[in-house]
C-alpha cells in the first residue's frame, strides 16, 4: 500500500526528522540489538527486544520519508510502509515483521513463554541484518540526515 494511500486513511501523519532523531533512533535500534543478545536473557525478552530494533529500523525509512504513523495500529502501518519503500526485495521480510509483532503481542500481553530460543535467535539475526539494509539505504538515499558514521 502506497504511503499516500496510508496518509489518506489516516494511518500516517506528516513529519519532518533530522539528523539528531535519525541517530538516536539508530542508538535505540543498536542498543535493542545489543540487548538482545544478552546471556540469560528470557527468550520472551530477547524477542521482544529484537523486534523493538526491528520497529525502530523500520521508523527510521517512515521518517526520512516525511511521515510518522498515527493512530491505533501503528506497528501495523510501520511494517506497510516498509513494504512500499523498501520494495519487493524486502516484502516477505516485511510479512514476517508483521508476523512477529503478532508474537510479540502474545508474549507481552497475555502469556509468557510462547517464544522458543529458536524463534528469538532467528528474530536478532533477521534484525540485524534489516538494521544493515536500512542503513545502506539510508546512506544511499538521505546521507545528509546521516550524523554518524555507518
Amino acid at each position: 500500500m502506497s504511503l499516500r494511500k496510508l496518509f489518506e486513511q489516516n494511518s500516517l501523519q506528516h513529519h519532518t526528522t533530522s539528523r539528531k532523531e535519525i541517530g538516536n533512533l539508530m542508538q535505540l535500534v543498536r542498543r535493542d540489538l545489543n540487548d538482545a543478545k544478552l546471556k540469560g536473557l528470557s527468550s520472551d525478552r530477547r524477542f521482544a527486544t529484537a523486534y523493538n530494533a526491528v520497529l525502530q529500523s523500520a521508523t527510521i525509512l517512515l521518517y526520512c520519508k516525511g511521515y510518522k504513523p498515527k493512530g491505533p495500529g501503528h506497528h501495523f502501518t510501520v511494517f506497510k510502509a516498509m513494504r512500499e519503500i523498501m520494495g519487493r526485495d524486502h516484502a516477505g521480510l516485511s510479512d514476517y515483521f508483521d508476523s512477529c509483532r503478532s508474537k510479540r503481542n502474545l508474549t507481552d500481553y497475555s502469556y509468557p513463554g510462547g517464544i522458543s530460543e529458536s524463534e528469538a535467535d532467528e528474530l536478532v539475526v533477521e534484525a540485524e541484518k534489516f538494521f544493515t539494509a536500512v542503513r545502506q539505504w539510508l546512506n544511499n538515499n538521505y546521507p545528509k540526515l546521516v550524523s554518524e558514521e555507518i
